[in-house]
């Protein structure tokens, strides 16, 4: 065996180009090569070019940060609009009132999934995008105008609850179709890393609306921001979303879409057009369920760290709004620091290895974390928040990338929409009502460490069904590479291998 060559799995010999891609990646190829029997050619390997690849990334990354701005100043302030919309109820009630308006958005995530999925995969990501982003800009806004129950009433909770559910709609369309867009214009060896950025767009939208507050808190009194300060955060949302829809506005379809399939996807998408849930709970149920097992493990403890633990640190360990709001924030912004690195972590080492070790620390450490969270003192918490928060950008960094690649072009918009917003309805968004519901029935203040240990066990068995996805080309498009000496290269991998698969043919 010469030095340029390897052992392969089946104990034959390959090229050194060909023996050192990962496994997942050599047989993917292997898999287009001998159904197209032929290497690749220039025009079968799409090169993205960079000044694209950049808007891409950051509008849709700005769409995930305006969607969080607003959760992160609907938890911060979930007290505070509990008692301008629900007076009458005791604290504990305005509390839950309050989170129940909050889950009342997720409630309608899968509609909006349902809806704004197949149109992506239809009229295209870019004009579905621009819709959901002035959607949830609107929604945000009309909560700052909203006036409260001592001025209108009953309709003031329940207009809070149709500017929500509007939010919730729009959403439900938003994070599928932007990692969608992003994974489809991202080249293969790096779209761990730069879909990353969207969920970097998410904690940096989550840390400003925090501090945003946090500030509003240390500059205003209690009965200012009980009068007006609560709505200045949720105002700044129409400017930003005019800011985003222009960006958004400005983009071009991302290349899966324009070459919209390869003719081994064709068939799919006329199957698809007409009845496209059934064909995707048919055909892609066994993706879905793996999609919505990872969606469990990321938005549970997502939610429980931004969306209850400053409710948690206030309401429950009767701890100081500003002391509670600063230490959620310090872990934000360790995961605004953590999760870009974790993104090109898991382009190396593979997604499955990302989340599987952080599950099952998850599972060993839940406790811990909230004992720490407990203990008196101000370093124990901030080392509590710190672990969740590190197991949280764990969780979020592989997402945008792993999740698009479980299906094909045809479908992916909607099955995203489908299998997300299911999963972030149902458990992600319901989190901090339902923990919040289980510590004041049960008196246990570790009730929310034992969810996230079952969250989990989920994510951990979800991981072992879970396909290796990093480096790989997404299903139905093209191979995508950044640099047309990243295109001369893998043809030449390509020519290798197509002559070594056909060496070691049977012959006769």
């Amino acid at each position: 065996m010469s030095p340029g060559e390897r052992r392969d799995a089946n104990g034959g010999t390959a090229p050194g180009a060909v023996a050192r891609l990962p496994r997942q990646v050599r047989a993917e190829l292997t898999r287009r090569l001998h159904r197209n029997r032929r290497a690749f050619r220039p025009d079968d390997v799409q090169v993205v070019e960079r000044p694209l690849l950049r808007r891409a990334v950051g509008a849709s990354a700005l769409g995930n940060c305006m969607e969080w701005f607003d959760f992160g100043v609907y938890s911060y302030l979930a007290a505070t609009i509990g008692k301008v919309f629900f007076p009458g109820a005791s604290p504990a009630a305005q509390i839950v009132s309050s989170f129940a308006t909050f889950a009342a958005a997720f409630v309608v995530r899968p509609l909006g999934g349902l809806f704004f999925g197949p149109l992506g995969d239809r009229v295209g990501r870019q004009k579905v995008l621009a819709t959901t982003m002035i959607m949830m800009a609107a929604g945000t806004f009309a909560i700052g105008v909203i006036p409260g129950y001592a001025t209108i009433g009953i309709a003031a909770p329940l207009l809070l609850l149709i500017a929500r559910m509007v939010q919730g709609f729009s959403t439900g369309g938003e994070y599928g179709g932007a990692t969608t867009f992003v994974a489809e214009y991202a080249p293969d060896r790096r779209r761990g890393f730069l879909s990353s950025w969207l969920d970097f767009g998410t904690f940096v939208g989550y840390a400003l609306g925090s501090a945003l507050v946090t500030v509003l808190g240390l500059l205003l009194t209690d009965a200012q921001m009980l009068s007006w300060g609560w709505r200045v955060p949720f105002l700044i949302a129409g400017p930003l979303g005019v800011i985003g829809l222009y960006m958004r506005l400005k983009l071009e379809e991302s290349p899966a879409f324009q070459q919209q399939l390869d003719a081994h996807e064709k068939a799919l998408a006329q199957e698809s057009t007409g009845s496209e849930l059934k064909d995707i709970v048919r055909n892609h149920w066994r993706p879905l369920l793996i999609c919505m097992g990872l969606v469990l493990l990321y938005n549970v403890t997502n939610y429980m760290v931004t969306g209850y633990l400053p409710t948690y640190q206030t309401e429950t360990l009767h701890r100081s709004a500003g002391f509670a709001d600063l230490l959620v924030l310090v872990g934000m912004l360790w995961i605004v620091v953590l999760i870009t690195f974790l993104g090109r972590l898991s382009d190396r080492v593979g997604r499955r290895p990302v989340y599987g070790v952080a599950a099952a620390a998850m599972i060993v450490l839940a406790v811990p974390s909230f004992l720490l969270l407990k203990a008196h003192g101000t370093w124990p918490p901030v080392f509590g928040v710190l672990i969740l928060s590190t197991l949280l950008a764990c969780f979020a960094a592989p997402s945008a990338a792993t999740l698009p690649a479980l299906f094909p072009t045809a479908v992916r918009y909607a099955a995203m929409g489908i299998g997300f917003n299911i999963a972030v309805a149902a458990f992600g968004g319901t989190t901090p009502l339902v923990t919040a519901a289980l510590v004041d029935a049960t008196g246990d203040k570790l009730m929310p460490a034992y969810y996230l240990m079952l969250a989990g066990a989920i994510g951990l068995l979800t991981v072992g069904f879970l396909p290796e996805s990093a480096q790989v080309p997404l299903k139905g498009s093209r191979p995508m590479v950044g640099s047309r000496a990243e295109r001369r290269e893998l043809i030449t991998v390509s020519r290798e291998l197509y002559e070594h698969a056909g060496e070691r043919a049977p012959r006769g």
